[in-house]
């Protein structure tokens, strides 16, 4: 995880918040870096992960994870940490019996436009057992990226609706979190990625947008990240607050600070 990152969002792995959604974005960027501090934060706070990574291989996560301090082999060894590999299942789901259940069963039926199957694997990742209670805090789905799904023939409303179940199993009757990141293309003609982005910036209690720099590319700052922290939608609630940081990303590291305050122009 990235202590500054930490310290913009006021939180530690020891007084992480619990029972909320978290929208991750990118615009014009890699916003990886952001599902690499998360999911090594909730594996440092003890919380029980489920990952389901539909961009990147294990080996990938894994070897980034220990530049930051933790091992995913190791977590998913003592059951902290379940896996959902998209790419390596995306082939296998393919020379599977028919009648096997998948978690991306849509894949290989056409008549399926549904997440049910995604659903209950991340619903039986995440249930607790009298053993696990004592083991690990809360339960938390990390999902990277859910734009993945709509590249693959779903419907923004589909995915809307995964998340949705998930939000009432994960957030509302077991308090964990959910992460999940999603491509903001930027095309106004990409219909399904817009709704798919509305609907759940409305859900989110928090939003960090990494964009690229409109002055294009800079080795000394390679792009800004808007926070937005969502509040009840109560009227008598206070309004939401924003705040926005330019950002360097290094080896082990990424490095924050206001518009036009990096360290190679002072």
């Amino acid at each position: 995880m990235f202590p500054e990152l930490n310290n913009l969002l006021n939180t530690t792995p020891d007084r992480a918040e619990q029972g909320k959604l978290t929208l991750l974005c990118d615009a014009k960027t890699d916003g990886s870096f952001l599902v690499h501090h998360f999911l090594s934060f909730y594996l440092k706070a003890d919380y029980k992960v489920c990952f389901v990574a539909l961009i990147q291989s294990f080996s990938h996560y894994n070897i980034v994870g220990q530049k930051l301090g933790v091992s995913l082999t190791a977590a998913r060894e003592r059951g902290q940490l379940v896996f959902l590999e998209g790419l390596k299942s995306a082939v296998d789901i393919f020379f599977r019996p028919q009648e096997e259940p998948h978690p991306l069963q849509f894949l290989r039926e056409a008549n399926t436009r549904n997440l049910q199957p995604l659903y209950e694997f991340v619903r039986e990742a995440l249930k607790p057992t009298d053993e696990e209670e004592a083991a690990w805090r809360c339960p938390v789905l990390l999902v990277d990226d859910l734009s993945v799904l709509l590249s693959l023939g779903l419907g923004a409303v589909a995915v809307l609706d995964f998340i949705h179940y998930c939000r009432a199993t994960v957030c509302w009757e077991r308090k964990g979190n959910i992460v999940a990141l999603v491509h903001d293309s930027g095309d106004a003609e990409d219909e399904e990625n817009d709704i798919l982005l509305n609907g759940l910036s409305h859900q989110s209690h928090l939003i960090l947008r990494a964009e690229g720099l409109a002055t294009g590319f800079c080795k000394d700052v390679h792009g800004q990240l808007k926070i937005l922290w969502r509040g009840p939608s109560q009227p008598t609630a206070p309004r939401d607050r924003s705040l926005t940081y330019q950002y360097k990303i290094q080896d082990k590291s990424v490095s924050f600070f206001a518009k036009g305050m990096s360290p190679a122009v002072l």
